[in-house]
């Protein structure tokens, strides 16, 4: 049974590398604490405003487009409460925007993109509704979708979760715009800056929605702490390090995604810091490449692996993130976070021995 309410930290165990949870590093920047906590007042309540602007000015909209809030999470939370009418969410993806809709009392429709076909998006066969959600790039896929193919969904209000989405170099096929009719993206600074403990996201998109958003939005829900680090990550040293950060993460993308290859199997191609890939191998590759109604070969899935890798690769000393909490997965799926080349050959090794791929 899915599991909407599991994240990757709860696949973590003290002494394992940690390839489940996708925050591209170990510790939050010293430069970043030193702008949250240093000369701080936090006696007064929080002003989220001074974020709002420079969240306006970075991405070059009205302010009235703004609204930042406790993470991404408290974002779904709001959509779910403020848009009403039916509700779609296009799967796999991070499961929050749909916890978020059953917790609002609200019976979301499901769309689950296929393997077979890379979870690629095709705008003509999704249905329509009042409210679709979809991740890109699509968490655990890693899938990027094309801006057009997002824009023609028959949705009454898109939203777009883009918490990956500065991680990707250019930060391509963004919604983001001076006018979004109909429009909300949800961004998040935890992946990038190690900030998931402060809570820092925001919301931009249409203005008739966004007032909507912040109605329901308890007071003071985002504190100075998130605010001070919303203004130091957007500043010109910040987005410059953002951008240096985002072209190493796609080059050891490109390593980890290569050895997986090169192992026998078949890594999803995207775009995101993180790597989705099915680790059932029959010794031809991935099931993906075996057609729907193919005879049986006589060649069965290691059992261990069709239970799911995640034990027999923690014995080995790696934390990964399991597939079957995400609709549309099974078991033997994992989301590997990118880490060094070092830690892939590692990694690799592991699969080797536990008899992935050929």
């Amino acid at each position: 049974m899915t599991d909407l309410w599991h994240h990757g930290d709860k696949d973590l165990a003290p002494g394992l590398v940690d390839l489940a949870v996708n925050v591209r590093q170990p510790r939050t920047p010293q430069w970043l604490v030193d702008a949250v906590v240093g000369d701080a007042d936090w006696a007064a309540y929080p002003d989220p405003e001074p974020a709002r602007l420079a969240i306006a000015r970075h991405h070059g909209v009205e302010a009235a487009m703004v609204l930042p809030t406790a993470g991404a999470a408290e974002a779904f939370t709001l959509i779910a409460r403020a848009v009403p009418g039916t509700s779609l969410v296009v799967h796999p993806q991070f499961t929050e925007p749909e916890a978020a809709l059953l917790a609002a009392g609200r019976e979301p429709q499901r769309h689950v993109l296929r393997p077979d076909d890379d979870f690629r998006l095709d705008p003509t066969v999704v249905p329509p509704a009042d409210l679709t959600v979809v991740g890109n790039p699509t968490n655990p896929t890693a899938v990027l979708h094309a801006a057009a193919d997002l824009e023609a969904l028959p949705a009454g209000v898109l939203v777009v979760d883009e918490a990956f989405l500065d991680a990707v170099p250019g930060e391509p096929e963004s919604l983001i715009a001076p006018s979004m009719p109909g429009r909300l993206v949800v961004r998040s600074l935890t992946k990038t800056w190690a900030l998931a403990g402060l809570r820092a996201g925001y919301v931009v998109g249409d203005p008739a929605l966004i007032a909507a958003l912040e109605r329901q939005q308890p007071p003071w829900s985002v504190s100075t702490p998130a605010v001070r680090a919303m203004l130091a990550c957007l500043t010109p040293r910040a987005r410059a390090e953002a951008a240096g950060l985002a072209a190493e993460a796609a080059t050891h993308r490109r390593d980890l995604a290569s050895r997986l290859t090169a192992l026998g199997l078949h890594p999803v191609p995207g775009a995101a810091p993180f790597v989705l890939v099915d680790t059932v191998s029959n010794g031809m590759g991935s099931r993906r490449d075996t057609p729907r109604n193919a005879p049986h070969t006589g060649h069965d899935p290691i059992p261990l692996l069709t239970a799911g890798p995640r034990r027999a690769l923690a014995q080995r000393g790696f934390a990964v993130r399991r597939g079957e909490t995400f609709p549309g997965l099974g078991p033997s799926w994992v989301r590997l976070a990118v880490r060094t080349p070092e830690v892939h050959e590692r990694l690799v090794e592991a699969l080797r021995q536990l008899g992935v791929g050929r």
